[in-house]
């Protein structure tokens, strides 16, 4: 099974909740984030950042569920956090 990498979280709380989110649709999710951003409970910058990632065969209903749902109900407000990559849907491949 192959994951794909379908959204970069500012820290483990929001891929948490984006986790239960997905799960609540009956998708598989997983997430991912450097050991050492982890243990130190970094929520900025590239040790911060946390993979939600899904099987490949999901990937495009988990894309639409999160554009459709996630994100009208959680408008991003923060420029930083959105030029820095985090907060954002990954475009498919």
């Amino acid at each position: 099974m192959e994951l794909v990498n379908i959204y970069s979280a500012a820290g483990l709380l929001e891929a948490e909740m984006i986790k239960s989110f997905l799960e609540c649709y009956d998708i598989t999710v997983f997430v991912n984030q450097e050991s050492l951003g982890r243990t130190l409970g970094l929520s900025v910058g590239p040790l911060g950042l946390v993979e939600v990632l899904v099987p490949e065969y999901q990937a495009d209903e988990a894309r639409s569920i999160l554009q459709k749902e996630w994100e009208d109900k959680n408008p991003q407000t923060d420029e930083k956090n959105q030029s820095s990559g985090h907060n954002t849907i990954e475009p498919s491949t």
